[in-house]
């Protein structure tokens, strides 16, 4: 096979498979079905493509092949009722061509992943597997737990579904309160992936960060008085205006400390900041993602890093603590703390995580331990946490940026 196939192939899988599998979930109303006629259609890719050529549409082109494999298997089975055969025809009726409503369906694949069958847990996993296309590996980094641990969770949840017989659609008003915090919580853990790739030779991944946004943006326009939903969107948005000064030419991160904030979207900014605001105006308070996108206001309006008010930036991070508590919160807390001017503070913070076990296997305290203890003008402890961090992450990008820190620290 030629390489450049097999690269054109993952390529369009990893940009259209949640879409793909979205429509299919519609046409079938079954997940696990959807996902495996999916995954055939890019098998038929493999062999077809080389030489027929990549088609115009390759994302139709997968989800037309994945289709006509389901009315095959429709057609084969004479036991279906009625229903079955007028999805088929359906289905057969609409063709090739057939490629719209494609965003309300990744939407309603995330209410149907986010159903209030699955624990929280299972929601999660779920839905950055089907709609972010993580595999298990960068989500059980994420999540912070085992491997086999995320793979039951995503075998059960698509059982679940099933025995449920859970409706492609999207709920009614009043099972929202069931679902949000789940579709809150995934759409940003799918951001997260794409602001800071857990793995793999990119900082960004675009891709998913661009999705996310988009799904924020369709959930303000369904639910404009969901503050929490505002919250979302305003953090996403002031995150991603730093998208362009955080990767050098040559793909190598930026540290917010050395990006030049001229490059920053300031129309993205403003967006961001307006969407707090209307946040304050609905009136029921900050949640969770308003605080985060407060503390992103922070350095959205900071000339520099050195000029951030830090001290109401640790104040936010308090509150977030209190209302969400995390070690992940906790963590930045610290480093907060420190660049306020308490280094030896934000240590200890850093140093209770360490002993009670919070974060174990996860690069980010070892790094932050790192920078602190640089700070203090503790080097050779500095560096020893700096190239342990630099050997947990398992983002090539984010290693560089650890070991070159550690290699410039003199005893």
């Amino acid at each position: 096979m030629q390489p450049d196939i097999r690269r054109s192939v993952d390529a369009v899988w990893r940009i259209e498979s949640a879409r793909i599998v979205a429509t299919l979930t519609r046409v079938t109303g079954d997940l696990g079905l959807a996902e495996d006629l999916a995954q055939e259609a890019v098998v038929d890719a493999l062999v077809q493509w080389p030489e027929s050529g990549v088609p115009a549409n390759p994302g139709a082109w997968l989800t037309a092949v994945a289709k006509r494999k389901a009315i095959d298997r429709w057609r084969r089975d004479t036991s279906l009722d009625r229903r079955y055969r007028a999805m088929a025809h359906e289905a057969d009726e609409a063709g090739e061509d057939e490629w719209q409503a494609i965003d309300d369906d990744v939407l309603r694949l995330v209410f149907i992943t986010c159903h209030p069958a699955l624990s929280r847990e299972s929601q999660v996993a779920l839905t950055l597997r089907v709609v972010g296309g993580l595999t298990t590996e960068e989500i059980a980094r994420m999540l912070l737990v085992p491997v086999p641990t995320v793979q039951q969770r995503i075998v059960r949840a698509k059982k679940t579904l099933a025995a449920a017989r859970v409706p492609f659609e999207a709920p009614e008003a009043d099972e929202w309160t069931d679902r949000l915090a789940g579709v809150l919580a995934v759409v940003y853990l799918v951001f997260t992936e794409g602001y800071a790739a857990t793995a793999g030779d990119r900082w960004i991944r675009h891709d998913l960060a661009r999705e996310a946004l988009r799904m924020g943006r369709v959930l303000v326009g369904l639910l404009p008085r969901e503050p929490e939903v505002h919250g979302l969107l305003s953090l996403m948005e002031l995150q991603a205006s730093r998208f362009r000064s955080r990767i050098a030419p040559d793909g190598s991160a930026v540290l917010l400390a050395d990006q030049d904030r001229s490059r920053w979207d300031h129309a993205q900014i403003e967006r961001g900041r307006e969407l707090l605001r209307h946040v304050d105006e609905i009136g029921r308070g900050r949640g969770s993602y308003a605080l985060q996108a407060a503390i992103a206001e922070c350095h959205a309006v900071a000339a520099s890093v050195q000029e951030t008010d830090w001290g109401h930036v640790v104040v936010l991070y308090e509150a977030l603590g209190r209302l969400a508590p995390s070690p992940v919160v906790d963590l930045n807390r610290a480093v907060a703390v420190s660049m306020a001017g308490d280094t030896v503070e934000a240590l200890g913070i850093v140093d209770a995580l360490a002993a009670a076990g919070s974060l174990r296997g996860s690069h980010l305290l070892p790094s932050v331990r790192g920078e602190l203890l640089t700070r203090l003008g503790r080097v050779d402890e500095a560096r020893s946490e700096l190239l342990t961090a630099a050997g947990l992450t398992r983002n090539d990008r984010e290693r560089e940026v650890l070991t070159a820190k550690a290699a410039a620290l003199r005893p």
